[in-house]
């Protein structure tokens, strides 16, 4: 197996629940959502970016809104609806359960 496929795909996994998180946090810029993604070390394009970002926007999760620009063209700024706040709080438990669970995995000593 190859190591940094796995961790590929584990980062992959995630993806989409952090960028719901980083949403939820308030209006944001795809741009600004790449480097905080970036810094934490989940590597993302951005044609990986914004199909996921229409993804959520088509299923009811986000929604934007274009804000003209002074050095450039317009941009499109992201806001979380109630129904992805609500998506966003349900994965929020099942991420507790996940990191529980692999914790006692994880930690348990071998026999």
């Amino acid at each position: 197996m190859n190591l940094e496929n796995t961790q590929v795909q584990m980062r992959k996994g995630i993806l989409e629940f952090c960028i719901l998180h980083i949403i939820s946090r308030g209006e944001v810029y795809a741009s600004d959502m790449l480097e905080e993604l970036t810094s934490a070390k989940i590597m993302v394009v951005e044609g990986t970016l914004y199909p996921l970002l229409t993804r959520l926007r088509k299923a009811g999760l986000v929604e934007y809104k274009w804000v003209e620009s002074n050095s450039g063209p317009p941009r499109k700024y992201y806001t979380i609806t109630s129904l992805g706040q609500e998506f966003v709080d349900s994965l929020d438990n099942t991420w507790q359960e996940l990191v529980n669970s692999t914790s006692q995995i994880i930690t348990k000593k071998s026999k």
